[in-house]
C-alpha cells in the first residue's frame, strides 16, 4: 500500500513541500505520495487522520505550528522548548494513532544562516512573533546571538517598528523577517524598518522565498547588506522532516 505524507495549513496557495517531496519520491523510487491538506481549522486534523490511514508524516505550516500541539501525544525535547511544531511523525500501534511533534525549522535556519555569520553578528532583530519566530529565537540562542523581538503589536519586551532608532539598528546587525509581509502576491510590501540605517555590516534573512528577492531583501541589498531568502532553509527542514519521520527510537 502506498505511503502518504502531507502538509497541513491554511491557505496553501503555493506549496514548496508537495513539489519537493513528489520529486524526491520519483527520483529515489519511493512508493509514496505527498498531499496538501488545506484546512480552515486545526480541529479537522483528526478527520484527515481517519480518512487517510496510510499517513506516516505531516509538515505543519501557518497558522497551525502552535495550535497543533494539543493534538499530539508527544513532543521532541527541542519542540517542547521552542513551543512550536512543523513536523509530525505518525505511528499506528494497534488501533491507536500516535503523533509526535518535532521542529525542523530550527535545523533548516541554523544550517542555512551559519555560513553567512561574521564575528560582528552578535545581535539580531526578529520581525514577527508567531510560530516560525519561536524556532528562529531558539536557533539564534543556540548560536550565541542575542535577539530582540519586533512586532506591530508591541508589549513588555517586544518593540514596535516605530522604536527602531538609528542607534539600535547599528547595534543589531542581523535582521530576520519571520512575518509573511512581502509574500506573493503582495510583493510591494515590506516590514517597516528604517532601511536607511542599514550598512554593509548588516545581514538580512527573510523566511519568505516567494518571490525569490522580496522588497525587504531588495532594500537591504541596495544599502550594501548581505541578504538571503528562506528557500535553502525550506530544503533543509524538509530533509530534516524526512529523517524525523523515519528515525528509529
Amino acid at each position: 500500500m502506498r505511503t502518504t505524507y502531507g502538509l497541513i495549513g491554511h491557505p496553501l496557495v503555493h506549496s514548496f513541500s508537495q513539489r519537493f517531496f513528489t520529486e524526491k519520491f520519483q527520483q529515489e523510487g519511493i512508493d509514496a505520495e505527498y498531499l496538501n491538506f488545506d484546512i480552515p481549522d486545526i480541529s479537522l486534523l483528526p478527520v484527515i487522520l481517519q480518512e487517510h490511514p496510510t499517513l506516516r508524516g505531516l509538515n505543519v505550516t501557518l497558522p497551525y505550528k502552535e495550535k497543533v500541539i494539543p493534538y499530539l501525544e508527544e513532543l521532541s525535547p527541542e519542540a517542547q522548548t521552542i513551543g512550536a511544531v512543523n513536523c509530525i511523525r505518525i505511528e499506528h500501534i494497534g488501533d491507536q494513532t500516535f503523533l509526535k511533534g518535532y521542529n525542523a525549522d530550527v535545523i533548516g535556519f541554523m544550517e542555512s544562516i551559519r555560513p553567512l555569520l561574521k564575528p560582528h553578528h552578535t545581535r539580531a532583530l526578529i520581525l514577527g512573533t508567531g510560530g516560525a519566530s519561536k524556532a528562529i529565537r531558539h536557533g539564534l540562542y543556540n548560536m550565541g546571538i542575542s535577539y530582540q523581538l519586533v512586532s506591530r503589536s508591541p508589549k513588555d519586551d517586544i518593540l514596535g517598528y516605530d522604536q527602531l532608532s538609528d542607534k539600535l539598528m547599528k547595534e543589531y546587525t542581523v535582521i530576520v523577517n519571520c512575518s509573511p509581509v512581502g509574500t506573493f502576491p503582495k510583493t510591494d510590501k515590506c516590514p517597516d524598518i528604517p532601511y536607511h540605517s542599514l550598512t554593509d555590516k548588516h545581514l538580512l534573512y527573510d523566511l519568505v522565498y516567494n518571490p525569490e528577492k522580496t522588497l525587504f531583501l531588495q532594500r537591504g541589498e541596495s544599502q550594501g547588506a548581505l541578504i538571503k531568502n528562506g528557500l535553502e532553509m525550506l530544503h533543509l527542514q524538509a530533509l530534516a522532516s524526512w529523517k524525523f519521520w523515519h528515525e528509529t527510537e
